[in-house]
Formats: C-alpha cells, structure tokens, sequence
C-alpha cells in the first residue's frame, strides 16, 4: 500500500503484505458518492451562514468572489473564508475550528505564523523590508543553502515560478539551446514553457493553460515520467537545454521514480550535455537537503519555494560550480541592458532575514526526524483505513508528506495519475473531512506534518477518514 520515504521509493510495509494478502479490495458505488457530495454541500451550506455573506459581498468586486481564483477549487458551494490560522489551527468566519493538513499546499510545511519566523518579522520589520542592497544576512543565508543543498551559489525570486522561469534562461543562455524537456502533467508554477502534455499522443499545450499565444510545443519536449527510452529519444539530438523536474511528481497526485530512474536522468542528461534542473518546492518534505539530498543526486541547478521564508512569498535557485562558471563566462559577452531576470523585491532584506531563520530552525536534521516519525503514522493509519473498508486505494508517503489516491494501483508516471484524480469521490471525501473539522488538499488527498501537528491531530484525520469510508460502503 505505502511507499517508504526517501530511498529507496522501492521499500514498502511487509505487515499490510502479510497479514492482508488475501483481501480483495472492492470500488465504492457511485450512487454512494453522489449522495455524500449532496450531503456534505448542504451541511457545508447550513454550518458557514458569515461565509456566504462574506462571498456573495466578495463577488462585486473580485472576480469569481476571491483574491486568486484557484481558491474556488476546493469545491464547495462558496468559498471558507478563514480569520486565524496559527500553527496547524484554522479558525474561521463563523467560529469553526479546523486541522490543518493542507498548509498552504506546503507554503506553510513549517505552520502558520511559526513563533520564530513570526518573531524575526515583527523585529525586522523596523528595520525596512526592501532597500535593492544586500543585508548582512546574505553571506549567512548563503552558506546555509550551500549547507543544506550542496550547491555553492544562489539567488532570489518573489515565487518558485520566478526561479523556474529564471534558471530556464540561464539554462538557455549558457548552452546556446533553445529547448526544455518536462515530464507529462508535471507542475512548475506560472510557467509556460512547462504547460506541454502528451495526453492525445502528442505533444501540444495544455488546454486549460489560459491566453498563451505561442506554439508552447515548438521549444518543449515531454516525455511521461519513468519512461527511460522515450527521455534518451528526446535528449539524443542533443537540443535541449535541460530537463526541469521534480524528483517526485507531486502535483497530479504523488508519482514516484522507478528504482534507479532518477539515476539514469541524471547520466543521460550529462551524456546529452543538458542541465538537469531539480524543482524541490514540494519535495522539500523528503528531507532538509530535499529528495535529491536524501538520495545523493547531484543537479546543476536546483528551485526551492514555498516555505523557504516561511510562507512569506520567497524563493531560491541556486547553480552548481560548473554551472555558475559558466554564467559568469557569458555575462562577460552579454550585451548591456534588461536580462529579463528578477523583480524589484527579490533580494529583499526582510525575505533573507526571513530564510535564515527558517533554515536554521526548521530546515535541519534533527527537526524532520520528527516530522517523519509522525508522517509514518499517519500514513499506515490511513492504510489500515483502507485495508479494513477493503477499497481499491492505495497510499503514498514522501519524507512527511503523505496522499491517498482513490485507484488500487500506484501510477508510474503523469499520464496515468491525471485519469485517477480529481474524481467526485475525492470531493466527496474532502468535504467530509472539512465539515467535520479537517482540511486537507483540495486538488489532490495531499496532506503534510508540520512541527505543530501531534498524534491527536493525526488520530483526528484517521478517525475522520474511517467514518467518511463506513459511511460510503453503508
């Protein structure tokens, strides 16, 4: 059922294997479904009476009634508006306390307003947030991701997708290449070049991706994800600049690398002279060097977002020595004026004041162990939920990340994953969840440990889960 954080992905629980071989695992009735969803939506409905009001005002002015509209996607009849979270508490409009488990979808892996990112904010705050000059906390914020990553050189962004976006072109300026390799139904941010799919048999831009105006195939390659043959094809012209890709796909539920994949990416890509990029911003989960410190990958570049400055939008990227030598070369011919590279608030004095003091408290050996020992809880709960309802899921654990997905078998690459997610039957299970106190992501069943989260929390959302599970079987 589960998948062992970390290395080796091939590790899995030999008691579930043992004592539970002989049971087979049936599908939960659509008609069951359907009856929970109008359930849970009405219950939703008659609990959250200031949360309407608060979205039907909303409305006037924002469009789809909130600041960013992927907040809708959770699915509910209007939006939760929440006034507190603190640690791994939720409070919302209407007084409703909740668990959180989502955090952000990892922008707060740390918790909400963690008490000394929270402090370092309120004593920096007097001392400017943005001046377009490094602060002293440049030189210590520098070697603690050189510490914690193992690559010597760094730089900032606002966002993940800002450093996306940047090593793409420094990924293309220092090779003279123009094209990018990702893997299908990968998620990189706001990037464009990364909207490219393979789900009709061949290569075209995603259709959700909204008012591109370019033929996003024309410099982007994807392949599916584990699929040794189809990446050696693509990078054997030798044309792409490099491959940007999580070590775990996790944005279209969890998909794991095969047993030595991660391995051969890495030998093909230096083969081809492609940069290999790895995106971290989830996978930072794994461990305080990421999945590729965990398992001793070496990339030329790597991205890291999300709870680097604890919540607050920030962002790094940082190269290799061979890789930054080679930018160095090429600014020495570069032709003077606009790089296309950066943001007025990137850099900023409150943002590195910020990742210090994430780096040095959270973002340590001993501050995972925890987090891991927990997540290893909640992962063989939600198996035993599983194995005791006997439904066709299954559940997947990376570092102190953990999901269910509601299909028997593990997908092996995106294209596979896409079609088992994003059901009614994880909607149904989501609501459930949230009117009884629980929140969990609502683009897939991701849920995180964060250093607030306890076994209570934990036992919580397990609890949760097997009345959700009863009541479709009943």
């Amino acid at each position: 059922m589960g998948v062992e954080a970390g290395p080796p992905p091939r590790a899995r629980h030999g008691y579930r294997q043992q004592k539970y071989r002989n049971i087979v695992a049936r599908p939960i009735a659509e008609a069951s479904v359907k009856a929970m969803l109008a359930r849970e939506n009405a219950l939703f409905t008659q609990r959250n009476p200031n949360s309407h009001s608060l979205s039907e005002k909303a409305a006037r002015n924002w469009l789809h009634g909130v600041p960013m509209h992927w907040m809708v996607d959770w699915g509910t009849p209007f939006p939760l508006f929440i006034e507190k979270a603190q640690g791994v508490d939720l409070t919302d409009a209407d007084g409703h306390g909740y668990i959180d488990f989502c955090l952000g979808d990892t922008g707060a892996m740390f918790g909400h307003s963690p008490k000394p990112v929270a402090e370092t904010l309120a004593r920096e705050a007097a001392n400017g947030f943005t001046t377009m000059l490094p602060s002293p906390d440049a030189a210590v914020v520098g070697e603690l991701l050189e510490d914690r990553f193992g690559l010597p050189f760094w730089q900032v962004t606002a966002t993940a997708s800002d450093a996306n976006r940047a090593v793409l072109r420094w990924c293309r300026a220092i090779t003279g290449r123009k094209k990018i390799l990702v893997f299908n139904r990968c998620y990189h941010g706001a990037v464009d070049e990364t909207y490219v799919t393979i789900d009709r048999g061949r290569p075209e831009a995603d259709p959700a991706l909204i008012g591109e105006p370019r033929d996003l195939s024309e410099l982007t390659k994807v392949v599916e994800f584990n699929d040794v043959a189809a990446l050696e094809a693509a990078l054997a012209p030798r044309d792409v600049a490099c491959v940007l890709a999580e070590p775990v796909m996790t944005n279209v539920g969890m998909v794991l690398p095969e047993d030595g994949f991660l391995e051969k990416l890495r030998i093909l890509t230096e083969k081809a002279g492609t940069l290999l990029i790895m995106d971290e911003t989830h996978c930072i989960s794994s461990g305080p060097g990421g999945y590729s410190g965990e398992i001793g990958l070496k990339p030329d570049a790597m991205v890291m977002g999300k709870p680097i400055a604890g919540g607050i939008p920030a962002a790094v990227y940082g190269f290799s020595s061979d890789a930054a030598e080679r930018i160095r070369k090429f600014l020495e011919t570069r032709t003077p004026g606009h790089s296309g590279i950066g943001t007025t608030l990137s850099g900023s004095r409150i943002q590195l004041a910020l990742m210090r003091s994430v780096l040095e408290t959270y973002v340590t050996r001993e501050a995972f162990a925890a987090l891991i020992a927990l997540a290893k809880k909640l992962e063989k709960g939600i198996a035993d939920v599983i194995i005791k309802h006997g439904v066709d899921w299954h559940v997947v654990r990376v570092g102190a990340r953990v999901e269910f997905m509601c299909c028997p078998t593990r997908p092996r690459n995106g294209g596979e994953a896409a079609k088992a997610i994003h059901g009614a039957i994880d909607e149904a299970v989501h609501h459930f969840l949230l009117n009884r106190g629980v929140v969990i992501t609502p683009f897939h069943n991701m849920m995180l440990i964060s250093p607030s989260t306890t076994e209570v929390h934990v036992q919580t959302l397990i609890d949760g889960l097997d009345r959700c599970v009863t009541e479709l079987r009943s």
